[in-house]
């Protein structure tokens, strides 16, 4: 029979489902990280959720950091811990709102420090020789191709792009009607270039795939298929991606979401407004966008001399000088 603590897991897992409307990988997230926070409570002999007292949840992170590898090695990252205590906050608020406990025991715990790295994104022309390194003949490389060309000219998140469906799709007005975070819906624009690689891969490609097996194992919906005639998952598109970096030698750098970055940040790069970029990746905040988008030093010396008063006057005085040291032209 369910304990305490198992039933309000269980409540908590299916308020995340029905109330807060989360998506199965968000869903599957939480789970792993609750299902490691209940391990560690009944290893301490807690079976009820008003047995967690501060102490004990500080304890759980200084656990989470102690883990090592056999080779000595943080098991989990910095951003790891965090989110899994993100995880603990939603249980214990939960419970708390929802009558099961009266008080949270996460209320006055700090959030672990996350440093914040800046995402790599790949140059242009690393852009480039990845995409000309995917033949487009045959059903499979055509499929291959049509991936990271949408990849990289929408943004999409792996998830939204192998979540796909055909009548999410309007290449005549250049644009793919996509599932993001939340189950949030949002219509993305998609580049001529795009557009043809994902019209020859749908004419010639994906039909041939979509009768390579029986029609009982076939997806009818879905637009990126395996070789199964099913629909292409996760794991299937890191695998092409990956393949495809290693190619041109980007094997340990490219990853869908490099080019999901790559994409934000070219368009920063070429003027795009950020609030612009924040739509097209779907962040509800604008300080998400801002941290997928860290601009280089170049690029930020590049926008100070265009738009400060003081680098313009400096600018002219420049050229004033120059035209004074040049020599006389007849």
């Amino acid at each position: 029979m369910a304990d305490d603590l198992e039933r309000r897991l269980v409540d908590h897992h299916d308020w995340l489902a029905v109330e807060r409307g989360l998506a199965p990988n968000s869903r599957a997230a939480y789970r792993r990280d609750l299902r490691r926070y209940e391990q560690y409570l009944r290893s301490n002999g807690i079976e009820a959720v008003a047995d967690v007292d501060p102490q004990r949840v500080s304890a759980f992170v200084t656990h989470l950091r102690s883990l090592r590898d056999d080779e000595g090695r943080a098991r989990l990252a910095p951003a790891s811990i965090a989110r899994s205590l993100v995880a603990v906050r939603s249980f214990h608020r939960f419970c708390v709102d929802e009558g099961l406990a009266e008080r949270d025991p996460t209320e006055d715990l700090g959030a672990p420090r996350v440093p914040q790295g800046i995402p790599k994104a790949l140059s242009e022309a690393e852009v480039d020789s990845l995409l000309e390194a995917v033949e487009a003949d045959g059903p499979l490389p055509s499929r291959d191709r049509a991936i990271l060309e949408l990849l990289y000219a929408s943004g999409l998140r792996i998830s939204e792009l192998v979540g796909l469906d055909l009548d999410g799709l309007d290449l005549d007005g250049g644009m793919v009607r996509v599932l993001g975070k939340g189950s949030k819906e949002r219509v993305v624009p998609v580049g001529r270039t795009a557009r043809t690689t994902l019209d020859r891969y749908l004419e010639t490609g994906r039909p041939t795939l979509r009768t390579a097996r029986p029609r009982r194992v076939a997806d009818t919906d879905a637009v990126f298929l395996n070789a199964r005639g099913g629909r292409l998952t996760r794991q299937g598109c890191w695998k092409i991606v990956r393949d495809a970096g290693a190619r041109v030698g980007l094997t340990d750098r490219l990853s869908p979401h490099v080019l999901r970055h790559s994409c934000a940040t070219h368009m920063l790069d070429h003027g795009a407004d950020i609030r612009g970029v924040q739509e097209l990746l779907g962040h509800a905040s604008i300080s998400t966008t801002q941290v997928y988008t860290k601009v280089s030093p170049e690029r930020l010396r590049a926008v100070y001399d265009s738009a400060h008063p003081r680098a313009a006057a400096e600018r002219r005085a420049a050229a004033r000088r120059e035209i004074a040291g040049s020599p006389a032209v007849d």
